[in-house]
């Protein structure tokens, strides 16, 4: 069984900071060789890759709408995977998920129907 815990979401202005975590500490199934990633998905809109990070932390991909703001990391001794955002703007206000294992299947790194495993989200609200 795969438990995934997202934590870390709030307000915010515009240009501030927000650090994600998931929690998979109660996970059964051991996530180390997983790849992992964040989504998310604002109210209307299809849930969306956000950045995604091998099992081994060295190969991270982003959303072009990520890049240079955001830094996924694993750090699977606290059984944890981050999101830091930086320079948040109002069109990144969305719930945010937790997904682990790859699945592969033909789909690509950011494509939510390719992982298995979802937390519940947490959500982010940026104010302009």
């Amino acid at each position: 069984q795969v438990h995934l815990m997202e934590s870390g979401g709030a307000s915010v202005q515009a240009g501030g900071s927000l650090t994600l975590s998931c929690s998979h500490s109660r996970s059964r199934k051991d996530l180390r060789s997983c790849a992992m990633g964040w989504f998310r998905q604002a109210p209307g809109n299809e849930r969306e890759g956000v950045a995604v990070i091998s099992s081994t932390g060295d190969r991270p991909l982003y959303a072009d709408s990520a890049k240079g703001r955001f830094t996924i990391s694993r750090d699977d001794a606290q059984d944890t995977l981050l999101l830091q955002m930086d320079n948040l703007q109002p069109e990144d206000s969305a719930a945010y998920y937790c997904a682990a294992c790859f699945t592969g299947s033909g789909k690509r790194a950011l494509d939510p129907e390719a992982f298995a495993h979802w937390g519940q989200g947490t959500q982010v609200t940026v104010a302009s």
